[in-house]
């Protein structure tokens, strides 16, 4: 004991309280019950009678305290512009930001893909019902018509809807033409070339252009004309280097020798 005595007188330093913040409290009343809780009170098996002790005891030490900092004029609340330096670093801190963006991003992914899937399923669905109500329709007309055939039935209702239904589709086809226009495609054709119209007998004379005689010109009729034969036109020029014939050609010969 001597020894330990000796020890704690060693190491023991002698600071001022502000500078050791130490508060020593003995048992704290219950507020309830306005007694004592020892620690013969206390039972150290009761988890919540426990903790509640050691709550009164810091909270009491924490009323005793508070007194003691304001009498030595030292503050005890954070000011308004109080900053206080990370923990982590500012790259660890991108990392991080960066990890949560990818997770964010994967989930919209997956958000999107899902709708997908299920958009196709809808898609399927619809097309699948779509085919099955064809081919019920199918099947009823053939069992109507073969029911005509056999006699069984003198009603031809079914050809009746049919011919409706396709009326039906040639109407609205028609009248989406007529909303929807031509398109650039033949709106540029129409420019260039026109309308249409009349093109078989487009070329035949009428009585009016068979009297007209405004532009006949006798020497382009009859050949006589530029280009047409002639010393000028490619004609003569032609019929003078026009090879002679066969006697011609030995007449010649005949006279060289």
């Amino acid at each position: 004991q001597d020894g330990l005595k000796q020890c704690l007188a060693e190491f023991r330093q002698q600071l001022a309280w502000v500078e050791r913040l130490d508060v020593t409290l003995g048992p704290v009343a219950d507020p309830i019950s306005q007694s004592a809780s020892t620690s013969d009170a206390v039972d150290p098996e009761n988890d919540f009678q426990r903790e509640m002790s050691f709550y009164r005891q810091a909270q009491a030490a924490v009323l005793e305290a508070l007194p003691r900092l304001r009498k030595l004029q030292i503050p005890t609340r954070r000011p308004d512009d109080y900053f206080a330096e990370m923990a982590k670093s500012d790259q660890q801190m991108q990392k991080i930001r960066q990890k949560l963006k990818s997770k964010q991003e994967a989930m919209e992914r997956s958000e999107k893909a899902k709708q997908l899937r299920a958009m196709r399923k809808y898609g399927k669905k619809v097309q699948v019902e779509i085919l099955q109500k064809r081919q019920k329709e199918k099947k009823n007309m053939l069992n109507a018509v073969k029911k005509y055939q056999k006699g069984l039935s003198d009603k031809l209702d079914f050809l009746d809807e049919e011919q409706t239904s396709s009326q039906g589709n040639k109407k609205g086809s028609a009248s989406q033409r007529t909303k929807k226009g031509p398109n650039a495609k033949r709106r540029y054709k129409n420019q260039k070339f026109g309308f249409g119209g009349k093109k078989k007998g487009s070329k035949w004379n009428t009585k009016e252009s068979f009297n007209d005689v405004s532009s006949f010109q006798s020497k382009v009729a009859h050949n006589k004309g530029p280009g047409k034969g002639g010393r000028g036109g490619k004609g003569g020029k032609k019929a003078l280097n026009k090879r002679p014939g066969k006697r011609a050609r030995q007449k010649m010969k005949n006279r060289a020798r």
